[in-house]
């Protein structure tokens, strides 16, 4: 059963789950946490706990059994799993307020970051009974309860499982259908500045401004940015993510030369602002999640201010606590004051119908042919699909070493390199747009060297009645 964490009057629109109120962390995991922001996540030694195969907190009332405590997550930093528990604990405000009360998908690197990630939508069958969950349908016809988090001890629990970061979808687990957060997702392309991030997000928070939203700033904690609006629980997911193509186009259109809300990733340049984030069923990193990077960076929640001179680089595992120690969830105004996003819809219409028009700077890419796969504007060709990034990256070396005198030819964003969503995990691909290279120079497309088909078996397992049917 689900612990509601809205007032049953303020569903739409309303006051939104406030965390602060349930934390109650006791017990040894206070010392640890204590002791992580003197001395840095990484650097903690453990006692007589650590030597058996587990350990067990209390939190928030519960006991929560970690596993293999010891086990290192991050090889550069020597960060253990409890580390990685200590370190949520510390944030778990600021977590709960970001990702509290919603279904979660769980990405588990159950053997660390540098080995392969799976993707897993069910909660665990083996699991204590004080773990939420929720039921979520798909479009196959299937359904999946997934893990909801309203309180540290669950948070513990999930980061026990091998959770690094935490990938919580855009509703509220007491209304499946209608979104209370537009996510705008900056990720540039290979070669670009840190700055321009930067500057395509002020341009963001103008935009918003413009159109009567607030937009909350953070780190994505990789290469790029993320900008969250809460908005009233008033419209569809298709809704939320029109609005999000009118914010990509209207930045587009204010700094061209930085921004570009062209899908196809062969036709980007700039920052592109991923307004598909915004589709149904999609989930991505929430305030504050760890990422499977070697300096343990976060997804670190700004101030407006900050973002003008911000380095994702500050914001790690290690600095994070005594941040947050310091200043408390600088988001924890979030909540406040959920937008409407008539304007932006209006908007999204008018800049529709300009670009059909042929009156908008903006070109849409024609849609695929009918039966048929969409044919790319550029000269594509395709190195490899692997299950695994170290063998494509080893393809294309090969590649590489064929094609000595087209190599210097391609620049940084002419190496495609596509983490795709399979089936349970990732898999990567690997294309070159040759747009730079003469005709009569570009290599033809050959056989791939790894050819791995992320769905295979897959009709097999659909035939497959669930458990239970």
């Amino acid at each position: 059963m689900i612990v509601n964490p809205f007032d049953e009057g303020q569903r739409r629109g309303g006051q939104a789950y406030r965390p602060s109120a349930q934390l109650s962390v006791s017990g040894s995991v206070n010392s640890v946490i204590d002791e992580s922001c003197r001395r840095g996540v990484g650097g903690l030694t453990y006692g007589a706990a650590m030597a058996g195969a587990k350990t067990t907190l209390e939190i928030a009332g519960h006991q929560v059994t970690i596993t293999n405590p010891a086990k290192v997550y991050f090889p550069d930093l020597g960060l253990t799993k409890l580390d990685l528990v200590n370190y949520y604990q510390a944030v778990a405000e600021g977590v709960l307020r970001a990702a509290g009360g919603r279904p979660m998908a769980l990405k588990r690197y159950v053997n660390g970051i540098d080995k392969q990630a799976f993707y897993q939508k069910r909660a665990p069958e083996s699991r204590p009974d004080w773990i939420e969950t929720v039921e979520l349908k798909y479009p196959s016809g299937r359904s999946a309860h997934e893990i909801v988090l309203t309180n540290p001890a669950q948070l513990a629990w999930v980061v026990n499982l091998g959770c690094v970061d935490l990938h919580p979808h855009a509703v509220r687990a007491d209304d499946l259908a209608h979104p209370d957060e537009l996510r705008i997702d900056l990720d540039p392309i290979p070669g670009v500045a840190w700055a321009d991030v930067r500057g395509v997000a002020l341009v963001v928070r103008d935009v918003l401004t413009d159109y009567g939203l607030v937009g909350w700033p953070k780190t994505s904690g990789s290469r790029g940015m993320h900008i969250y609006c809460r908005v009233r629980r008033d419209w569809t997911f298709a809704q939320v993510r029109k609005a999000g193509l009118a914010i990509a186009r209207e930045v587009e259109l204010r700094a061209p030369d930085l921004a570009t809300s062209r899908w196809w990733k062969e036709e980007r340049h700039g920052v592109f602002i991923d307004y598909n984030q915004n589709a149904k069923d999609r989930t991505t990193t929430c305030a504050y999640s760890v990422r499977p990077t070697p300096n343990a960076r976060v997804s670190a929640p700004l101030t407006w201010d900050e973002v003008p001179d911000c380095d994702p680089d500050d914001f790690t595992v290690a600095s994070m606590p005594p941040r947050f120690a310091r200043l408390g969830d600088v988001a924890a105004g979030i909540d406040d004051s959920p937008g409407d996003l008539s304007g932006l819809l209006e908007l999204g219409e008018q800049l529709a119908e300009k670009i059909a028009d042929n009156e908008s700077p903006l070109s849409v890419s024609k849609a695929p042919p009918k039966g048929g796969r969409r044919q790319s504007t550029m000269p594509l060709i395709e190195i490899a699909r692997s299950e695994f990034k170290d063998d494509a990256m080893v393809a294309l070396d090969h590649w590489r070493q064929r094609y000595p005198q087209v190599w210097p030819l391609l620049d940084d964003a002419d190496i495609l390199v596509d983490s795709m969503r399979g089936r349970s995990s990732t898999w990567t691909r690997i294309r070159l747009n040759l747009r730079h290279v003469p005709e009569d120079q570009r290599p033809p497309q050959e056989p791939l060297e790894v050819d791995f088909n992320p769905w295979a078996g897959l009709q097999a397992e659909l035939d497959r009645p669930e458990a239970g049917e």
